[in-house]
């Protein structure tokens, strides 16, 4: 939990000594953990068996990054990657022959994204093999929330304050949107959106299926909850919601509200233990976060800003990923190797776009261009699945908790893949390890507590 509080803290974790750390530590804990593991001091719980489908899917993924870095017969590689043997092969011509190759044109950039991909891989393993209790499972969710609120007031106070400084040898400015301790407004939108969801997955968690008979104990419940934690948790979430629209990040706003109909209604539609109490919960969020508390701060300006786009702004952010295409083309299957794409862009991109891209803004693009449309596919079905893991524990649990936490799963993980289109938000490694736990909370939110025998699963399940 330390860990994952601190990686936005340093410009989200995006700076080669900040994504060390963030490595290191996720490589110590699993080994720790793996050291446990040895001498019996812990086992693998029932929902890091069960989701032995993800685990193939990381395994091959994490192959395929490593293919790119090992040394191959120039033949090989021409074979796999005709166009990486002949960039590689500009080297020979200027005399400086190479027996071997690899399939990346920068195996440098590889190797860091390599690392980058087994320290996700292993915060996706220490979520599953940690939080295997309720009591973890919901400290977990309600530490992270907390952590992303106190980030949320700093950047709330420093845009209104109107400050402007060096954070991390990074100059930000916050007079003009609420970027908190991210260098970009809209990775921090990101962070928020995923936050977002797993406090509204609380929220649903919290949600007393018991009905007023009269007034004292409607009045009763009334006071309960305006004294109660549930209060502080919705007071928490509409500061999350001040930050992300004072980041005035138009895709971010979308990619929230959007995912949040998309969740509630595939909730409402698969849950058969849903309440009246969810559908109002659901309906005050959109009401109370929208046209009251933004409309204080900010959201006539990101309405404006919205309006205000301009077909020359949608070019600005697409042509990176448009004149990437070729990229794809001239690398398929296998792409230009993890990490490389701002080795490969200057040459498609046209003399007119002198600016230096080392991300483009569409992770789907950047992915298909790094590791080719196997990777895509590979990775693609690694997010689906564990989407339908939390899409089945909404039909299949009973559980308030799991229910809530399989929400939280749905709606991050929906709002980046929105996100995602015009942005570079899993390309951030704070981002991406917090988009990991996401999808670990799907799979622990449909295997938790169940077990394999049918007959005592359905009597668990019925308790639940």
């Amino acid at each position: 939990m330390a860990l994952l509080a601190w990686a936005p803290i340093p410009l989200g974790s995006n700076r080669p000594w900040a994504w060390m750390a963030l490595e290191i530590g996720a490589f110590g804990l699993a080994g720790l953990w793996c050291a446990a593991w040895a001498v019996g001091a812990v086992r693998l719980p029932d929902a890091a068996r069960a989701a032995w489908p993800a685990w193939l899917l990381l395994a091959a993924w994490l192959a395929l990054q490593a293919l790119y870095v090992v040394p191959l017969p120039p033949d090989t590689v021409a074979w796999l990657s005709p166009e990486s043997a002949r960039v590689q092969g500009l080297a020979d011509a200027i005399g400086a022959h190479r027996e071997l190759m690899t399939l990346s044109i920068d195996p440098h950039a590889s190797q860091v994204s390599l690392l980058e991909s087994c320290a996700y891989v292993a915060v996706f393993f220490l979520t599953l093999a940690l939080v295997n209790r309720r009591a973890r499972l919901l400290r977990l969710a309600q530490v992270l929330v907390g952590a992303a609120v106190i980030h949320a007031t700093y950047a709330v106070f420093m845009h209104l304050y109107g400050a402007s400084g060096e954070w991390f040898g990074t100059r930000i400015a916050h007079f003009d949107s609420a970027s908190g301790t991210y260098a970009n407004r809209n990775h921090f939108a990101g962070f928020l959106e995923m936050s977002l969801a797993l406090g509204i997955g609380l929220l649903i968690a919290g949600i007393s299926e018991r009905r007023a008979d009269d007034w004292r104990r409607f009045l009763r419940s009334s006071l309960e909850w305006v004294l109660g934690p549930k209060m502080l948790l919705r007071l928490g979430l509409c500061v999350l919601v001040i930050a992300l629209t004072t980041t005035h990040s138009r895709m971010g706003n979308i990619a929230f509200f959007a995912s949040l109909l998309v969740a509630g209604a595939a909730g409402l539609a698969l849950s058969r233990h849903a309440t009246r109490n969810t559908v109002i919960l659901l309906a005050s969020l959109v009401a109370i976060d929208l046209f009251i508390v933004g409309s204080w701060f900010g959201v006539e300006k990101l309405a404006r800003r919205i309006e205000q786009t301009t077909a020359a702004d949608v070019r600005q952010r697409e042509e990176p990923a448009a004149y990437a295409i070729p990229i794809i083309r001239d690398y398929a299957p296998w792409g230009t190797g993890p990490g490389t794409f701002y080795v490969a862009f200057p040459k498609y991109r046209p003399p007119e776009v002198a600016n230096f891209y080392e991300y483009t803004h569409n992770d789907y693009v950047q992915l298909a261009s790094e590791s080719g449309l196997a990777g895509l596919a590979v990775i693609g079905l690694f997010v689906a699945l564990s989407i339908a893991a939390a899409l089945a524990a909404q039909w299949r649990r009973r559980d308030p908790l799991m229910r809530g936490m399989s929400f939280a799963c749905v709606m991050g993980a929906t709002s980046i893949l929105i996100h995602s289109w015009t942005d570079f938000n899993l390309q951030i490694p704070a981002n991406a390890a917090f988009f990991m736990v996401l999808l670990a909370l799907g799979w622990i939110a449909l295997y938790r507590d169940r077990q394999s025998v049918p007959g005592l699963a359905n009597v668990r399940e019925e308790g639940r």
